[in-house]
């Protein structure tokens, strides 16, 4: 559709640490099964809803391969499966224990038929797990997928080796998976480095994303980076913060669904916001009517605030102009209870405004590209540059990750027939370095989890190489175990 107003992408960026196999409550598998069944199931049912009625470049959505790998995964499948099997039975313990107080008794009525939707939708649409769900959406041209490293690490920390192994082997992936290599990625954190672009253009990446004060704010168009052909996106922070910010958004509203509080005695969460300060016990009961009412008023609200961005960089610029909004996708049903009916009211109602709402992709076939740029180091972390992920709270990660590395290159060096103790040792080092266990440190959210998964990971993969020079038949035993609990079976570690 073209748009008189100007363009918007919408870009949301999937993706989780590898939790199977590695504890479940508060944090591990409990996150992986929340977020599946509240954001994955309900954005992928408007995504197919929208290819049903014609729709096509809806939105760039990026799947990180670890991620779908657990989405894929025999094991997850089939606890994912008893999870939605117990959710259900929740809702009925639920509806007995709060029957004749009429909000409660409501929302267990509720919250029943929504996750007798999802187990039914799971049980027909997923039995095959994630991908042949994705190909199909990605091949009627419903999304443009972005890819992206392996484990999500956090590139520009990352020995060059070892970058460029974790890129190609998460573009590999999808391609296994789903049937053609992404020509974007969302790069983990938007974390870059100069001269990142240039590893970018020999592995096939054409377009990947940043934050905007990457670009000093204008992100009225894609960029070329430095003397690449390689094009990058700025997030339009003028526009995303209104959705949700360090500091707020539409999901801190008093009349959402509160994210925080439990009734334990049934695992739901039967709050509203009710206020930032109000403690748990003293919340009001959540009631759907305001809820939706609310969000009614933040669409409106959103489609205003796109036109007006646009209507002002078309004035400022002579020519229309693009936004780019992007989140993570675990925002809209899971942290954001109302997220998806949020994502689709916007998604109907921007180009009933006059809005062009597009692909990154398609933005770029629609002529939104600027001149050339130069990037510096960045990400969309706080400070916008690297200290999540190397400051002083996680200098000591930082240095082991450093040290795991070098060790990796050392005793890989070695070429010859392929070894399964190699190839595990790699798998293990890869989850090492994921970029989520320096964030939840840095954060202080299950720090702790974060700090013994970081350290677990380490030590698997420096027990496998001891093991290959001490005792070769352990070893092979070993890894053989570990592999079982583990993502990217066709790791190998002569690629390196």
């Amino acid at each position: 559709m073209s748009g008189s107003e100007g363009t918007f992408c919408l870009v949301l960026h999937s993706h989780l640490p590898w939790l199977a196999h590695h504890g479940n409550w508060p944090v591990g598998e409990e996150w992986l099964y929340q977020s599946w069944a509240h954001s994955y199931l309900p954005v992928v049912d408007l995504l197919r809803r929208f290819a049903d009625e014609g729709r096509r470049d809806v939105l760039t959505l990026g799947v990180t391969p670890v991620l779908a790998a657990q989405l894929d995964d025999p094991y997850s499948l089939r606890s994912f499966h008893e999870w939605l099997g117990t959710w259900r039975l929740r809702t009925e313990h639920a509806a007995g224990l709060w029957r004749g107080q009429d909000a409660l008794s409501a929302l267990a009525a509720d919250e029943h038929r929504t996750a007798t939707r999802a187990l039914e939708d799971f049980e027909t649409r997923w039995r095959h797990g994630f991908s042949p769900v994705l190909r199909s959406l990605v091949d009627s041209d419903v999304v443009e997928l972005l890819g992206g490293p392996l484990a999500h690490p956090f590139q520009p920390l990352l020995e060059p080796r070892v970058r460029d192994f974790a890129l190609r082997g998460g573009l590999d992936d999808t391609r296994l998976r789903i049937g053609r290599r992404p020509e974007g990625i969302w790069a983990p954190e938007c974390g870059y480095a100069p001269g990142m672009e240039t590893g970018y253009a020999e592995a096939g990446v054409r377009r990947f994303l940043v934050d905007g004060p990457s670009l000093r704010g204008d992100t009225s168009a894609a960029r070329t980076v430095g003397s690449s052909d390689v094009v990058c996106f700025g997030r339009d922070l003028e526009v995303t913060y209104r959705v949700w910010s360090p500091k707020a958004g539409y999901p801190g509203h008093a009349n959402y669904r509160d994210f925080h509080t439990w009734a334990h005695e049934v695992g739901l969460k039967p709050s509203r916001v009710t206020g930032k300060t109000v403690e748990p016990a003293d919340k009001a009961p959540y009631e759907p009517a305001l809820a939706t009412e609310t969000l009614g008023a933040h669409v409106k609200d959103f489609v205003d605030t796109v036109v007006t961005r646009l209507r002002s960089l078309r004035e400022q610029h002579g020519h229309e102009s693009l936004v780019v909004a992007a989140y993570d996708t675990e925002l809209f049903g899971h942290w954001w209870h109302e997220g998806p009916a949020w994502l689709e009211g916007i998604l109907r109602a921007l180009p009933e405004a006059g809005v062009r709402v597009t692909t990154l992709r398609g933005a770029l076939e629609a002529g939104h590209l600027g001149g050339p740029v130069d990037l510096p180091a960045s990400s969309w972390g706080s400070g916008k540059d690297w200290r999540v992920w190397d400051g002083e709270q996680v200098a000591d990660m930082v240095a082991d990750n450093t040290a795991l590395q070098h060790r990796l290159l050392a005793a890989h060096e070695r070429t010859g027939l392929r070894d399964p103790v190699r190839d595990q040792a790699l798998r293990e080092a890869m989850l090492a370095l994921s970029s989520d266990w320096a964030f939840m440190v840095t954060k202080d959210s299950a720090a702790d989890y974060a700090r013994r998964r970081a350290q677990t990971h380490t030590a698997r993969s420096d027990e496998l190489l001891a093991l290959l020079d001490t005792d070769p038949a352990r070893a092979l035993s070993r890894a053989s175990t570990l592999r079982a609990e583990s993502p990217f079976g066709h790791m190998d570690a002569r690629t390196l």
